[in-house]
């Protein structure tokens, strides 16, 4: 820590009557909250995203890092009233936030947002309010000598939080909660398009045969077919959201400080692809990429 950084913990922790050792207890906890890691936790809005995050966050909340996890108002909501009133009140240093998604309301509270509305809100509603909620959490940290965000966990999907990384000059981490050929497969989907495999030319090719067509180009996956990759790129729309946002997103990989894949035995999953993701990705800050089971 710099001198400057020592000098102003030392006179925010020292009052006019109190003892040298009361000084020294209070500059104690003011250097070990700014020491502290606190990492900001995003999920993709859907079940199956939230749930592997958050088993990863709490990881990394018994491995001492501070966490805010944040979900989506509409998904806050659900949680509540599935699991009871209390259920999110966090605890020591784990705690929950809400972000809104911008999508009109749902004429059911208990049923699950359409992927499509929700890849829409992902890259035209969501960067804002979550840019506005780290300024809050670091304003948050800067008056009550809590830990300023000092990280990002995102999943991989939510690309938009690579930009508020940026901004703040955070790493970030990203999470796939998917298998890593589904992220070679979605990692190829522009280069599938300019090949002109998709989209398709009418519905007629979901039955047709064509969706048999063997793959031989990409790396790892040796003879693989159509049908085995990633159901978005069956669109007959070339505006298609869902197939926009998975593609940019693993196009964005690259940006990480890490990238992070959970799936049951990824590490036996990842390891045929390692060489190929790392070559394709060339990460940022390092070359790590890690497989959690």
């Amino acid at each position: 820590m710099k001198v400057m950084q020592w000098k102003k913990l030392a006179e925010e922790a020292s009052t006019p009557h109190g003892s040298s050792s009361t000084n020294l207890d209070n500059l104690v906890n003011k250097v070990a909250a700014n020491h502290k890691p606190h990492a900001v936790c995003l999920p993709f809005p859907y079940q199956g995203h939230i749930k592997p995050l958050l088993k990863f966050a709490k990881l990394l909340h018994h491995r001492g890092i501070r966490i805010t996890f944040v979900n989506t108002e509409y998904n806050h909501r659900r949680l509540l009233k599935s699991l009871g009133p209390n259920t999110l009140d966090g605890f020591k240093d784990f705690h929950f936030e809400t972000i809104p998604d911008g999508l009109p309301p749902s004429d059911s509270a208990d049923s699950t947002q359409d992927i499509y509305d929700i890849c829409d809100a992902i890259q035209n509603n969501l960067l804002a309010p979550f840019q506005s909620l780290l300024a809050k959490l670091n304003a948050v940290a800067a008056s009550n000598n809590t830990p300023p965000v000092t990280s990002i966990v995102s999943d991989g999907f939510m690309s938009f939080s690579i930009t508020a990384a940026e901004e703040l000059g955070l790493p970030i981490v990203l999470f796939f909660p998917t298998a890593a050929c589904g992220f070679m497969g979605f990692k190829h989907y522009r280069a599938l398009a300019e090949k002109g495999f998709t989209p398709l030319k009418d519905e007629r090719y979901l039955s047709n045969g064509y969706l048999d067509t063997v793959i031989d180009w990409i790396p790892g996956m040796k003879g693989i077919r159509l049908r085995d990759l990633p159901t978005f790129l069956r669109t007959t729309n070339p505006n298609d959201t869902a197939f926009s946002l998975t593609s940019e997103a693993t196009e964005r990989a690259h940006k990480a400080s890490a990238v992070v894949g959970d799936k049951p035995h990824t590490v036996f999953i990842l390891l045929p692809f390692q060489s190929h993701i790392k070559a394709m990705l060339k990460l940022a800050y390092s070359s790590t990429i890690e497989a959690f089971t």
